[in-house]
Parts: structure tokens; sequence; C-alpha cells
């Protein structure tokens, strides 16, 4: 249907979703724009799971092998507070440096005869010639700015100030670390995406990064205190700031971006450009992987452009309702941290499994704790909870959207 295609952006949505056209009509001329240098991607690790691999089998098996390859897996989370640490068996993980997938993806899509242009800028001033232009963007997407009303965006941010750290501590499990300071708790979350490194990111109240004066310090001095603050789960190993042709690490708060819409004439947004979903989920880039499935599918399966844009629409809005209501929930739990801190190591550990639970917020933690715990003895409970569980998230939900009318 699409003769010429204009991917902008060339994260791993953007050219994931040119190989994906390309197998499946080799006479399609696609084109990935990228306004930076090749190779001078921002961020360390990526996190997924076994569902994503299986999919990334099912639709280029080439690529999904190259990445399969150079990941590295998990099966445990580890969460340590204060002096006390737990350890629970989970679902297997993967996790692969940013770069490493990115260099993946651009080998396959030139293979295929994708064209890539990098250090090429392109904005709603000077959009590219095609039938269809892909806004891959990321959540500061140019295209989606220079239509901002049509879009009908809205960006939601969050209370909590995070910073995305790079660590030489290889992490053999899925970590939690929490740490009580005089200003109030911090904590990371770290897992490995390579032999050599792992993923360190940070997050606090705002109140404690202003007490700990991280709002003040410059980069090298923030780490410094990071590193001593986690030293027992760090092993004397050191952070890392940004990759070198980045500077400094900035703290950052989270900010969740919905639009009323996701295509106009022949633009449609894909991943971060469409949507965000709170990082302590670790589904960023899944979601956008998906995104670009859906995307190829609904335009594989329809003849008509509009009709395609609207599928494509209509199934990832509804496929990301569970997903968008489980990352509101967790950031929500991190944000109310002291409700949970103090419980016994394996209640705490159980709850912060369970952060993604609409029903938690309304029932006191240790209730909570045994209700989940029966629940999962007894079938008639579990049916309940799963039954109860949406109800509680629509309405929460609708009454969010009524108070800001």
């Amino acid at each position: 249907m699409c003769v010429k295609v204009a991917c902008v952006g060339g994260g791993p949505a953007g050219l994931y979703l040119s190989i994906l056209l390309k197998r499946q009509d080799p006479s399609h001329e696609i084109t990935v724009h990228e306004r930076n240098p090749e190779g001078s991607t921002y961020g360390w690790g990526v996190t997924y799971w076994r569902g994503l691999l299986d999919r990334l089998h099912e639709h280029d098996p080439e690529s999904a092998r190259a990445v399969e390859e150079h990941s590295v897996t998990w099966n445990e989370g580890v969460a340590l507070v204060r002096d006390r640490a737990t350890r629970r068996p989970g679902d297997q993980g993967f996790g692969i440096g940013r770069h490493r997938l990115l260099e993946i993806l651009a080998d396959r899509a030139r293979s295929l005869d994708v064209r890539l242009e990098f250090e090429r800028e392109i904005t709603g001033e000077n959009p590219p010639e095609a039938d269809l232009v892909v806004a891959a963007d990321g959540v500061h997407s140019a295209l989606r700015g220079h239509h901002a009303d049509h879009f009908g965006e809205e960006i939601r941010a969050g209370r909590n100030q995070y910073v995305w750290l790079g660590t030489t501590k290889v992490f053999d499990a899925f970590t939690f670390a929490f740490v009580e300071t005089d200003h109030g708790w911090i904590w990371c979350y770290g897992y490995p995406f390579s032999p050599e490194r792992s993923t360190c990111v940070v997050e606090c109240a705002p109140e404690t990064w202003t007490g700990l004066g991280l709002d003040q310090a410059n980069e090298a001095d923030g780490t410094a205190l990071l590193e001593k603050l986690f030293a027992e789960v760090l092993d004397g190993h050191a952070l890392i700031g940004r990759t070198s042709s980045q500077v400094g690490a900035p703290w950052l708060t989270f900010r969740t971006l919905t639009n009323r819409t996701w295509h106009r004439d022949n633009l449609v947004l894909l991943g971060d450009a469409a949507h965000t979903t709170h990082y302590s989920i670790g589904a960023g880039t899944t979601l956008a992987l998906e995104d670009t499935m859906a995307l190829a599918d609904a335009l594989h399966g329809h003849t008509s452009l509009p009709e395609a844009l609207a599928r494509y629409e209509q199934r990832r809005r509804r496929e990301l309702l569970s997903i968008q209501s489980a990352a509101r929930y967790s950031a929500r739990w991190y944000e109310n941290l002291p409700r949970y801190i103090d419980l016994p190591p394996e209640q705490m550990f159980a709850l912060l499994g369970q952060r993604h639970s609409p029903l938690l917020p309304y029932v006191p933690p240790q209730l909570y704790y045994r209700v989940d715990k029966a629940a999962g003895q007894l079938e008639a409970l579990r049916r309940l909870k799963r039954w109860l569980g949406p109800k509680v998230a629509r309405t929460v939900h609708a009454r969010a959207l009524a108070s800001r009318k």
C-alpha cells in the first residue's frame, strides 16, 4: 500500500518498522531519518521479557536471534532495605545495551536495503515527502508538536526525581536497594545489560533530593555521593554518568504523555511520540516495538491508509490500557514508599511485586498482603481479585478524567 515511507527517528521503533515493512514488500522505498550521528545514542541498557522475544522471533527471526545472542538474563529479584535482604524467584528477564540493540537493528535494516540518514533534522517545517510519515522521534516529537492542537497531547509530571546511570557492578538479579538518609529514602533499580555493565536508575522524593544537595551538586559530586549511599549494593564499583558524547547526567521527573489521537492525514505517531509509561515497569522499549508490529500488521492488512492507521490506533489503545494502569500504580507505589517500607521484609517485597495493583492503594498494606497470600491458595479469592481490580481501576480513572474537565 505505502510505496514510500519515511521513519523520523532512528530508535528501536523506527528501525524495526523499516525492517518489518521491507520484509512484507521489498519494493517499498523506506528511509529512516535520525538527527544524531550514528552510534551516539543515550542511555545504558533496556530490559524486556520472554513474551517480547517470542514476538520478535515471529516477526523477524534473523534480528531476534541477534538480539537474544547479545542479551543477558536473570531469574530472580532482590530487595535490600537497610541491612535486610530478600531474594525471590521470578520470570526470566533480559537486558541488552541500547547501543548494541540499535547496532543490530541498523545492520538488519541496511541488509534489507533500508536507507539510513543520520544527522538529518526533521521538523514540522520540513516534513519528508512520502506516502506515509512515521513520527518515531520520541516524547519531544517535533512532528507531533507541529500539530499539537490536532493530536491533543497531555503531559503529566510525576513527583519524584530520578537519574539514569550505568555501573561496572554486574547484578546477578533485578535488584532494588532502598537506603534511609536523614532527609528521607533514596533507592535504585539495577539490572545487567552486558557481561561488564548494568543499568542503575536512582530515584527519590523531591525533599530528599534537595535535602541531600543533589539539586545543587555537579555531576562528579552527585555521583560520588550516590556511590557512597549505595556502596553496599555496588560492592565498591563505580557509577557512570552519560556516555562520552553526552554532557552531564541530569535528574529528571518522569512525564507521562498521552494523545487524543495518534494520526493525521499520512502522519502517524509511534512509541514514545504517542505514549509513555513509567520506567519502573521496564516496558518502554517493549511497547514501542509492539506498536511497530501492530502498525506493520495494519498496513499489510488494509488497502486504505486512513483505515490502516485507525485500526492500528484502535488496537494499540486497547492493548495499552492494562499496562498504562500498571505503570500509574507502580509510580504511585514509589511516591508513597513510607506506607510500605517498614513492613517485614517478606511483606514489603511481596507488595513491591504487587505495586501494579489498583486495589493496593486503598487497602491497608498488611491486610492486602494477607488477602493476596490467601488468594494464592484459594481459587475463589483469585477470581474475586481479578474481577475487583479492573473495576476499581476504571472507577478511579474515570473520576480522575472528570476532575480535569
